[in-house]
């Protein structure tokens, strides 16, 4: 769009989607562009279902921004400063917001617990600086999944339930798993290795995975869970229950009945997740460890 083309949306009636996703390794059988991949179906359909919901309204999806920290190291892996992705998402939406669009959402694919954080941080930045609604919220949404929230209206969507040893594996999936080598079958099966049929499954203690690039430490290949399980149906059923949840929360936050602050990642209320914490505490702790020499020099210096 053209800048006078962009100039005559209605600001009251407009939302814009900023995409976000890392490129990152999944896996042998799937490509580092899976997040966004991901994230930017998710920004088109949330487009699609809000201008069909809302007559009048307009829905513009900037370019994806190829950002994201707390990832796998790996070929093909671009990392970025937890710092860096907080502030270029500050940019972002501080242009928007001067340019008077006044409802920002952001969608995202990757599930970095620092990378939610920086992104929970950006929305609250914008937001207070400019009073308008920057909204982060893939990171509720990504945790109520996870933890299997909406497994029942999955069973529901699916048409039919789901075996203990599939809610067994649903709980081990965390990366390149069930879910994402399901979605990519759905979105772009071109696109994934046909050899995921015969991946073991990978499961990881809860103490091991607080272990930094842990799925590709020991022979680990870079994928947690159980990919073989992939199925689009299971995608379409899970995609169906994660867009309602999202359009019902997507229009509570436009209409005023939701603040963002009520949908973060359970991240985002940890200190240690936050951008600012480690350089604020290595500071604190370097001004204490000068305090302390400056107090024992001057015990030690000799009475006149």
């Amino acid at each position: 769009m053209s800048s006078p083309a962009l100039d005559a949306l209605d600001r009251a009636r407009t939302a814009v989607v900023l995409t976000v996703s890392p490129l990152e390794e999944h896996g042998p059988h799937l490509p580092v562009g899976v997040d966004a991949m991901a994230a930017r179906w998710f920004a088109e359909t949330i487009g699609e279902r809000l201008t069909a919901a809302r007559p009048g309204w307009s829905v513009v999806l900037a370019p994806t921004l190829h950002l994201g920290s707390f990832t796998f190291d790996a070929p093909g892996t671009v990392s970025v400063r937890q710092r860096v992705v907080r502030d270029a998402l500050v940019d972002y939406g501080a242009s928007l917001a001067r340019a008077g669009f006044r409802f920002i959402l952001i969608a995202n694919g990757h599930g970095g617990p620092g990378h939610l954080t920086a992104l929970e941080e950006a929305a609250a930045v914008v937001s207070r600086r400019h009073r308008i609604m920057m909204a982060s919220f893939t990171g509720h949404l990504a945790w109520q999944f996870l933890r299997g929230r909406y497994l029942d209206r999955i069973e529901q969507a699916l048409g039919r339930p789901l075996g203990a040893a599939e809610r067994e594996a649903f709980a081990d999936d965390a990366h390149g798993g069930w879910w994402e080598t399901s979605l990519m079958l759905m979105l772009r099966p071109d696109l994934v290795d046909p050899a995921y049929r015969d991946l073991p499954p990978a499961r990881y203690r809860l103490a091991a995975r607080v272990v930094p690039n842990y799925p590709l430490k020991n022979g680990g290949r870079g994928y947690v869970g159980h990919p073989a399980l992939a199925d689009p149906a299971f995608a379409k059923a899970a995609s169906e229950v994660l867009i309602a949840e999202t359009m019902d929360l997507v229009g509570g936050l436009l209409d005023g009945r939701l603040r963002p602050a009520e949908r973060r990642s359970p991240f985002f209320a940890l200190p240690f997740f936050r951008t600012d914490f480690w350089p604020v505490t290595a500071a604190a702790a370097a001004l204490l460890a000068a305090g302390a020499a400056a107090l024992l020099l001057r015990r030690r210096e000799p009475r006149a």
